[in-house]
């Protein structure tokens, strides 16, 4: 078992990248603080696998609760996606608002994806891990990986831009 303070270390060394996580898949900077925080508290009140690289075990626990709490949204709010979620701090102007609205459109097309895809995604674009990560990840197989890769970037042009080929 880890040591608290040995792994409270190790925890604010990854809370950067799990914040980054977290906010791909909430597209809120609100909302991705939220679960940020959940993870967190989770992996300091529940046991950690002495074998799991603690990255890549935050990120099962983080996608985990974002799963449960989309659930919960979807029931409460009966499936349709709120705009305003999606909305990032309102900054600068002129290239500023352009580059938020992109992030919009983004975050919008990326509230369409199944929640599979979305992880993936998230996890291989803006995380930067590889497919192999990603399989050891989310426990599942590299091809199925590539699958709803393929699939989501598919999807994602398909929305943003009306193509349906896939995105280099």
């Amino acid at each position: 078992m880890r040591k608290s303070s040995a792994l409270q270390a190790e925890i604010a060394s990854v809370l950067p990248t799990l914040r980054r996580f977290a906010f791909s898949l909430t597209t809120s900077i609100a909302d991705a603080d939220d679960l940020a925080q959940q993870t967190v508290e989770k992996l300091l009140t529940k046991p950690i696998p002495e074998d799991a690289v603690l990255l890549q075990w935050a990120f099962r626990v983080c996608r985990n609760l974002w799963i449960d709490e989309f659930r919960s949204r979807k029931v409460r709010e009966n499936t349709r996606f709120d705009s305003e979620l999606a909305q990032t701090q309102e900054v600068d102007e002129g290239k500023t608002i352009e580059l938020q609205q992109e992030l919009q459109a983004v975050g919008n097309a990326m509230q369409l994806l199944p929640e599979d895809q979305k992880a993936i995604l998230a996890l291989v674009a803006m995380q930067g891990m590889s497919y192999r990560e990603v399989s050891e990840t989310l426990e599942i197989p590299i091809g199925t990986v590539m699958s709803r890769l393929a699939r989501a970037r598919g999807a994602l042009a398909k929305q943003l831009y009306g193509k349906t080929e896939e995105l280099h």
